[in-house]
């Protein structure tokens, strides 16, 4: 364990089999060190290539995680694992493809110094990578150029990275990684918890590296395979489904500020309002969510917030 770390940040890669898996993890994580000083590394999980990787980068690899009966690796245990192999008062958990700028360790830093408990979250940024990026001086602003260039900002669906205390999500239910669900369940749970929920879209840069669904069972998308259907009924369902949208707090300029309630919002509102809350969902109602799911997303194709 390092000395006066302030952020862990771990990851339960995929495989490095494939290889443009592989050239975007190890992106990936020599990003992840290149954040700051204060910032420690660890991989989770026994995928084929990892402890090669972690010990390639010089970073401790912890390999005992507990899995399914499918051999899936557990959330629970991988958020165990990285809190007892820690001593930093925050904890991150990203997904292995995401890269990520110093400007994270400075929003973190600003966020823990306004709040006690917390979820810290954001949108993404995608990007198509090809090619091994240059982590030499100069890297940080020549990939914010690119971003910028070329990059999209994703919809504001799915989690790739959570920023919390050590404090937090110290009991997670047993959700497979790496499947739909779960990270909608981290920022329910925030919320129910009254801790302050951050979008800190605007401040944090997290960038996405493409890739498809080959590492999958049958090359399919993670959200139709049935460990995701298991995910979401250990969430509580899909009035649980929480995404970035559901936030209560944005990060603006170094402040909190209570998220602006814009028409984006109030449509995703209005979609939960018309969950029931438990039995199934008529087709009255599910004609509704669906009109203003359509509605949201045009919205934000658009980049009409208003």
């Amino acid at each position: 364990m390092l000395q006066d770390t302030f952020l862990t940040i771990f990851s339960a890669p995929k495989s490095f089999t494939n290889p443009h898996i592989a050239l975007i993890q190890r992106n990936a994580i020599q990003s992840w060190m290149n954040i700051g000083s204060q910032v420690e590394v660890l991989l989770v999980g026994e995928e084929e290539g990892l402890a090669q990787a972690a010990q390639e980068f010089g970073i401790r690899h912890l390999p005992q995680v507990a899995r399914n009966e499918m051999g899936t690796p557990l959330v629970s245990s991988i958020f165990e694992l990285a809190r007892d192999n820690s001593q930093s008062p925050l904890l991150m958990y990203t997904n292995g493809d995401m890269l990520y700028l110093p400007d994270l360790l400075s929003a973190a830093r600003q966020v823990s110094a306004q709040a006690g408990s917390f979820l810290m979250v954001g949108r993404r940024w995608d990007l198509d990578v090809q090619k091994t990026l240059d982590f030499s001086s100069g890297w940080e602003q020549r990939l914010r150029d690119t971003v910028h260039s070329t990059g999209r900002l994703h919809q504001p669906a799915g989690s790739d990275y959570f920023i919390y205390p050590r404090q937090c999500f110290t009991e997670i239910p047993e959700f497979a990684i790496g499947r739909a669900g779960w990270d909608n369940w981290m920022i329910y749970h925030s919320r129910q918890q009254k801790w302050p929920t951050v979008d800190a879209t605007t401040s944090v840069m997290a960038i996405h590296q493409d890739h498809d669904y080959s590492h999958l069972p049958g090359g399919m998308p993670h959200y139709v395979l049935d460990e995701s259907e298991q995910n979401m009924i250990l969430a509580g369902g899909r009035k649980n489904m929480f995404i970035t949208l559901d936030s209560d707090v944005e990060l603006i300029n170094g402040a909190l500020l209570p998220v602006s309630l814009n028409l984006a919002r109030i449509t995703r509102k209005l979609e939960l309002w018309l969950y029931p809350s438990e039995g199934k969902i008529s087709s009255r109602r599910r004609f509704f969510i669906r009109r203003l799911r359509r509605l949201r997303h045009k919205i934000f194709q658009t980049g009409e917030l208003e």
